[in-house]
């Protein structure tokens, strides 16, 4: 195990797959829910869960505006599905009260794949990921319409009705999916994640 921590915000959300992730990892995974906790940690991952809600915890606990605060300082973060949106600059089809953390120069479409019962599987090959494509989970998913120049493209949709869409995005220090590899087994995500923090760090 590695004195690495990482955190996962803990409002909402996926929050015990993530730790149980970073875990297997062996980095120390620590939920974060209190501003005093933010200042102890290396990295936050921001879990699925929904969007507005978790917008409106973060301003209820008062973790808001830290954590936007370390962000801005290079602090890396990971988000997935509704953690990719509290990392987008730009949401649309948002609620108008709606905060993000921001970071990523994206605008993003909230549940751009349609409903719960719309939510589906499929392959996405990640640039910087060995092996097979990524069993990709998309659960009321966001999509990236677009990206600033700032932002690579590490994935998008290879098959069906979205293909093309992109749907991994890294900016800096700053790793986004709309999908849910935390749910899969399939640690390489996190992985790739860790390896960004550590190069942080060291």
């Amino acid at each position: 195990m590695s004195d690495l921590v990482i955190g996962v915000l803990a409002l909402q959300g996926d929050v015990r797959e993530h730790l149980a992730a970073l875990a297997e990892c062996d980095v120390i995974g620590r939920p974060v829910r209190r501003p005093e906790e933010i200042a102890g940690i290396d990295a936050l991952v921001i879990p699925g869960g929904e969007s507005t809600t978790m917008s409106k915890l973060a301003v209820a606990f008062d973790v808001y505006e830290p954590i936007r605060e370390r962000l801005a300082q290079g602090m890396p973060a990971y988000g997935s599905c509704a953690g990719m949106i509290m990392l987008a600059d730009e949401v649309l089809d948002g609620r108008p009260d709606q905060k993000t953390f921001g970071g990523i120069g994206m605008t993003v479409r909230r549940n751009a794949f349609g409903r719960q019962v719309d939510s589906f599987e499929a392959p996405v090959v990640i640039d910087g990921l060995d092996g097979d494509p990524v069993h990709a989970i998309f659960i009321r998913a966001p999509w990236v319409e677009s990206v600033g120049p700032d932002v690579e493209v590490l994935g998008r949709v290879e098959s069906g009705p979205a293909t093309g869409r992109m749907v991994a995005v890294r900016q800096g220090n700053l790793l986004a999916t709309s999908f849910h590899p935390e749910l899969t087994g399939d640690l390489r995500v996190h992985r790739l994640f860790v390896d960004m923090v550590r190069a942080r760090v060291s």
